[in-house]
């Protein structure tokens, strides 16, 4: 199945925000709208949308996060929070925690036109996974500097992580550590998800 390019304002109002896919969220009038329409969800289903959640947060195609479900599932330690920390420590989604894009999506972008590099060199895959002490930052030419400080003005400045740290003046930022799980910025059960997953194995 390939990744999510559809109409994004429908996803949020079906699965609530997703600030990895998009900035707006749903208004209080859908969210009621929603309640009224759904009855009594089936445990099928509520893990359904628990990994749909997770999926267009972090723009995967069913086949990434299958993927990245197998790869917790093989580390010693909760699943659930081994495939949170694998999300989180992608290349595309430490660009827009950083707040150097507005969204996911966005930062993929960046990272495909070559704008972006790791420890010194340009990477453009946007699964690569970052490791503690990795160095971000935007390609040494205006075009790229002036892309990131775009996003920088208009991006809505949350609290940073504390496993990064922003020097926006020099579009730069630095991973300091593994995620901790009180970071995720969704509000989501990853043990549905696994849970979803063994399920249909």
């Amino acid at each position: 199945m390939s990744r999510y390019r559809g109409p994004r304002f429908k996803k949020i109002r079906r699965l609530g925000a997703l600030p990895g896919l998009t900035s707006k969220r749903p208004g209080a009038r859908s969210d009621l709208r929603n309640q009224s329409r759904s009855g009594k969800k089936s445990q099928y289903r509520i893990r359904l949308e628990e990994k749909q959640k997770l999926r267009f947060h972090y723009g995967l195609t069913e086949r990434q996060l299958l993927k990245y479900v197998c790869i917790a599932g093989k580390a010693k330690g909760s699943t659930g929070l081994i495939l949170l920390q694998l999300l989180e420590m992608r290349l595309d989604n430490i660009l827009f925690r950083l707040g150097m894009t507005s969204t996911i999506p966005q930062a993929r972008q960046l990272i495909n036109h070559r704008h972006i590099l790791v420890n010194g060199r340009i990477v453009d895959i946007p699964s690569y996974r970052c490791k503690p002490r990795d160095i971000i930052t935007a390609r040494d030419d205006q075009k790229s500097r002036a892309l990131i400080q775009n996003y920088l003005d208009s991006s809505h400045r949350e609290e940073l992580p504390k496993h990064l740290t922003l020097h926006a003046f020099r579009y730069k930022g630095l991973i300091n550590q593994i995620i901790d799980s009180k970071w995720v910025g969704l509000q989501i059960n990853e043990l549905l998800v696994v849970e979803y997953y063994s399920r249909q194995t």
